[in-house]
């Protein structure tokens, strides 16, 4: 059965093969939407930053944990043959730690989706890997590291660069129930980040909600835990390690949200006409799957 499905795998180029660079709620997104449209789609997941919205995530299945987003079931693959198990499934996107230099020795990708997020980083050139490169955020240059770029900025989210560089990040988180950035923690030094909370979870103003690195770690103000890092991970320097959702009931910590859909959304068109898979060929393109 193995053989079977590394053959069909190796042979079946009806179903593109793309792989997502990062498992936080935006490579999610884009990974559920590609999957509904009938890729054979892989998270590969990248430790920097930490994914804090992890109820908008496949990150969890990578500790074997139940991680559905939009329909599609998030699974765990840390071999070749557990990934090509999970590829050959329908509804289903593979999630691993191995990285990019690991994953093209699978298979060509027809396309690679960087959406790591990785603002403060230097970011990889995603050229001549795949047949088709799109960079996600800031720090993206179309026609210098990728082939097509997507803003992310809440502003533009799902805006196309085909030229030129994306917009540079702001370093201003967009609202939500009226609140900016004081429904954020940073991390305030590196270290192991221990708590017992988990997404969802009802907090209120100075409850505590774990150490990092044995120092206490309060909540800014009253709300749901809309993100929460992992308990166990380690945690670098000034990176958001909490979110609180102060909407009450309006709260919402599981699936994609309009930012997240407009990014995958464009991520789509931007395949579907520039590459022009086969599965795709007499399919319209079509503005959202919601």
């Amino acid at each position: 059965m193995t053989h079977v499905r590394f053959q069909e795998f190796l042979s079946n180029r009806s179903a593109p093969f793309v792989i997502v660079l990062g498992a936080n709620e935006i490579a999610s997104a884009v990974g559920a939407r590609l999957t509904q449209e009938g890729c054979r789609v892989v998270l590969s997941h990248d430790p920097y930053p930490p994914v804090i919205r992890r109820g908008m995530s496949f990150h969890d299945a990578l500790f074997n944990d139940r991680a559905e987003v939009d329909g599609i079931q998030g699974r765990r693959g840390e071999s070749a043959l557990e990934i090509v198990r999970v590829l050959t499934e329908t509804g289903v996107v593979a999630v691993t730690s191995l990285q990019l230099t690991d994953l093209i020795a699978l298979r060509t990708p027809d396309v690679l989706i960087d959406a790591r997020m990785q603002k403060r980083r230097m970011t990889t050139n995603l050229r001549n890997i795949a047949n088709l490169s799109i960079g996600l955020g800031p720090q993206f240059a179309a026609g210098v590291n990728c082939d097509v770029a997507v803003e992310t900025h809440p502003d533009h989210a799902g805006a196309l660069v085909e030229s030129g560089e994306t917009r540079p990040n702001d370093h201003v988180p967009r609202y939500l129930g009226g609140v900016g950035r004081g429904r954020f923690v940073y991390s305030a030094r590196d270290g192991v980040w221990r708590t017992p909370l988990d997404v969802g979870a009802r907090v209120f103003k100075n409850y505590l909600i774990g150490l990092l690195d044995g120092h206490r770690v309060l909540s800014p103000m009253d709300g749901f835990l809309r993100g929460v890092a992992r308990d166990g991970v380690a945690v670098p320097l000034n990176v958001k390690l909490i979110e609180i959702d102060p909407r009450g009931r309006a709260s919402c910590w599981t699936g994609t949200d309009e930012h997240g859909r407009a990014i995958a959304d464009a991520a789509y068109r931007v395949i579907a006409r520039v590459a022009r898979p086969r599965c795709w060929a007499a399919r319209p393109v079509s503005k959202s799957y919601h």
